[in-house]
């Protein structure tokens, strides 16, 4: 892993927890954390921005940093709270999510420093309480960089009015075909997504679609469509979507066109959904997918 320039930095806002398997099993994940994971392994320098509990689950979450080459400095401790779980049930390979309340990443603090930050992202499960949610409106303040919001709908932790308000002030939104009916209403995903486009003003939606693979609509009108391999081998779908929202960042702030972009980020989506959980271990995992 290489570093990049400072000014193409991106900040990762959110949660950082442990998915918990029904065989017992414990893996490390949050949505916002598997992007800066993968961040890291595309060649970028996230500052990942989360709050870990004074506990054992904590101590892994750093030590797994610094052993990928992450930057640990957004990463608060708080004494007081766990570091996050979610239970994990698996349909068919297709997950289903137990979060639990009161964790340490809903009680997010501002940086110190927020020093070249070229793009801020977060999701919108991190937000469900003040803290955390005064914490990024800080944050987008300070830094005034352009935001990707990548929509995690997970009942009963979402309303629609904190989410429209999100999207209000976000250049790019990435969710899936669910999630985009949902907030915007039943209809082609194309026609869909240029009504969040419409509302929100946004420059662009990215739209996964599951087998179907996905779609990005420009505020131009301009519509790209990528389609997975035939030959995936699934193990579960836990974190494709991280994957691939990693991978459009990269994009953006590498300058990649488009179509390149969504290529690469179903290449690593359809990757990830051959893993047990959402994150790679090894840099090697990353070889085949083109960085530049």
């Amino acid at each position: 892993m290489t570093d990049t320039p400072q000014h193409r930095r991106p900040l990762v806002f959110g949660e950082v927890l442990f998915d918990c398997f029904p065989d017992g099993s414990r893996i490390l994940g949050g949505a916002p954390f598997n992007v800066a994971w993968h961040l890291r392994a595309l060649g970028l320098d996230p500052l990942f921005v989360s709050r870990v509990g004074v506990d054992a689950a904590g101590d892994e979450v750093l030590a797994a940093m610094r052993g990928w080459d992450m930057d640990i400095s957004g990463v608060q401790r708080d004494p007081d709270r766990p570091t996050g779980q979610v239970a994990i049930r698996l349909t068919d390979g297709q997950p289903s999510y137990a979060i639990l309340a009161d964790q340490a990443y809903d009680y997010i603090t501002p940086p110190d420093r927020l020093d070249g930050i070229a793009l801020v992202y977060h999701g919108s499960l991190a937000l469900r309480r003040p803290a955390s949610q005064a914490a990024l409106r800080a944050i987008r303040a300070c830094c005034a960089a352009p935001v990707f919001v990548d929509v995690n709908l997970r009942n009963p932790w979402w309303d629609a009015q904190t989410v429209q308000h999100l999207l209000d002030a976000a250049r790019w939104c990435k969710l899936n075909d669910i999630e985009l009916a949902s907030l915007a209403g039943p209809a082609d995903p194309a026609v869909a997504a240029r009504r969040l486009i419409d509302r929100h003003d946004l420059d662009q939606v990215f739209v996964t679609l599951g087998a179907a693979g996905a779609l990005a609509l420009g505020a131009d009108g301009t519509c790209e469509r990528v389609a997975p391999a035939s030959d995936i081998a699934l193990v579960d779908t836990v974190g494709a979507g991280d994957a691939f929202a990693a991978v459009l960042i990269a994009g953006i702030l590498k300058g990649w066109p488009i179509a390149v972009t969504l290529k690469r980020a179903q290449q690593l989506a359809s990757a990830v959904c051959g893993l047990r959980g959402a994150l790679p271990r090894e840099v090697l995992f990353y070889q085949d997918l083109p960085t530049h």
